[in-house]
């Protein structure tokens, strides 16, 4: 099996504040990197997980201990597969896992020629290469640019670009090379594939990743017990901020002056969020997958 290279392995962990008896979900467990550390700790406490990757399925299959339980799923089920304030720290780690990116088959790779797939679970859902024929230009535009980053103009020469030539666009090479050859040299960067960010948004909008997030924040909130902690591991910059902005929501607002109050709390205040956090230089040295990464932390009061 690949070997994949968790980010943020000992910060995330260290940020659920593991204790021996505890309760813990990891919620995208992809090939065990973060539940290993956490089991490491563990006595007569549990940890449970959940991915909906099929290649996830296996790896925990190696995991023999008694403690341990995965269930495959998208983790924004977790609130039909869980009881309310069940767990003392929850952990997500977004994106997709260096596994998916380093078989050519999966289609998440420009790198490697492969049926243009790009689904999480490639057992439902419709393909990257279905949506792209049934897309319309402006829709495609909008995507590339909120999803993948890119500035509106490059993202409607691209969608303009790939809209003309779908027909014959089959494998994640041919995507790129249309990308590529649409993007203008001059807004080339070093070090970055001019098809990274139309990749990233296409295959966000195929597994529908957004939404799933979100869904899952409100789960996860429910889930913890209270002092329980929610430690979640960005990878650019849309995903990143729909978390911030949940955090803060739950956040509530500052108490009206004319109310006695006896603690810091404000009005509805559900989470306590820290400073987020980013992997350390040498970190990213070893692994430059990591240089995106933020892992955001919040306790429930």
């Amino acid at each position: 099996m690949t070997g994949h290279i968790s980010v943020l392995l000992e910060e995330a962990v260290s940020a659920l504040r593991v204790v021996p008896s505890g309760v813990y979900l990891d919620a995208t467990f992809g090939r065990g990197g973060h539940s290993r550390r956490i089991l490491a700790q563990l006595d007569t406490g549990k940890l449970y997980a959940v991915d909906r990757d099929p290649e996830a399925q296996v790896a925990a299959a190696e995991i023999k201990q008694a403690n341990f339980s995965f269930q495959k799923s998208p983790f924004s089920a977790i609130g039909e597969l869980f009881s309310p304030e069940f767990f003392d720290g929850i952990l997500f780690d977004l994106g997709v896992s260096s596994p998916q990116l380093d078989q050519g088959e999966r289609g998440f790779s420009f790198l490697q020629e492969a049926a243009l797939d790009m689904r999480m679970d490639n057992s439902q859902g419709i393909t990257a290469r279905d949506w792209l024929m049934q897309v319309e230009e402006g829709e495609l535009a909008r995507v590339i640019c909120n999803l993948g980053g890119e500035p509106f103009s490059i993202a409607k020469r691209i969608a303009r670009a790939v809209f003309a030539a779908r027909e014959r666009i089959f494998t994640t090479t041919e995507l790129a090379e249309v990308i590529s050859a649409a993007v203008p040299k001059k807004h080339y960067k070093p070090h970055h594939h001019p098809a990274t960010r139309s990749f990233q948004a296409i295959r966000m909008m195929v597994n529908d990743e957004l939404a799933e997030i979100a869904k899952a924040m409100e789960a996860a909130v429910g889930l913890l017990k209270s002092g329980g902690v929610l430690a979640v591991i960005t990878f650019h910059d849309g995903e990143d901020a729909l978390v911030k902005r949940f955090m803060r929501s739950k956040e509530g607002i500052e108490m009206p002056k004319e109310i006695p109050v006896t603690d810091n709390r404000r009005m509805g205040q559900v989470l306590e969020m820290q400073a987020a956090l980013k992997p350390t230089e040498a970190e990213i040295k070893r692994n430059p997958r990591a240089r995106s990464a933020r892992l955001r932390v919040a306790t429930k009061l």
